[in-house]
């Protein structure tokens, strides 16, 4: 069986390096990032399986990256991960309706990680995320 494919996309070497840590324990073949600019090229070059995809980074943030991604037919549904210690209400909307499939907050434990890693690749929906995109879809009708 092939390993599934995940990129990391944070601006941070040591966030990096523990989220690569990880998820190498638990079979994922990992490539990493270190900015949107260098996630789209990646993306485009490799097409991973699923992306983290860290909020706050230099050049070009993460929110722009999906939303980039949500816009090219290639990586339409491509599973992005968000994870960011932004967690207020506003950051998480703004996140979901870029088209992030989860947001996480840092720091996240393993194996709520490695779960919802899992469940987006095999396209499981999370009840929680989808209720909250539908409220946020409404609420701005």
């Amino acid at each position: 069986m092939l390993k599934q494919s995940v990129l990391i996309v944070d601006d941070e070497p040591m966030t990096r390096d523990l989220l690569r840590l990880m998820l190498e324990r638990a079979g994922f073949d990992i490539s990493e990032a270190e900015d949107g600019i260098d996630a789209l090229e990646k993306i485009r070059d490799s097409a991973p399986d699923a992306v983290i995809l860290d909020v706050m980074m230099p050049h070009m943030d993460g929110i722009t990256v999906c939303e980039i991604l949500r816009r090219e037919e290639a990586t339409v549904n491509l599973p992005v991960v968000m994870l960011s210690a932004r967690t207020h209400m506003d950051a998480v909307a703004k996140g979901l309706l870029a088209g992030a499939t989860r947001y996480l907050s840092k720091p996240v434990s393993r194996q709520d990680l490695i779960q919802n890693l899992r469940e987006v690749i095999a396209g499981i929906p999370s009840p929680e995320t989808q209720m909250l995109r539908e409220q946020l879809i409404r609420s701005q009708d």
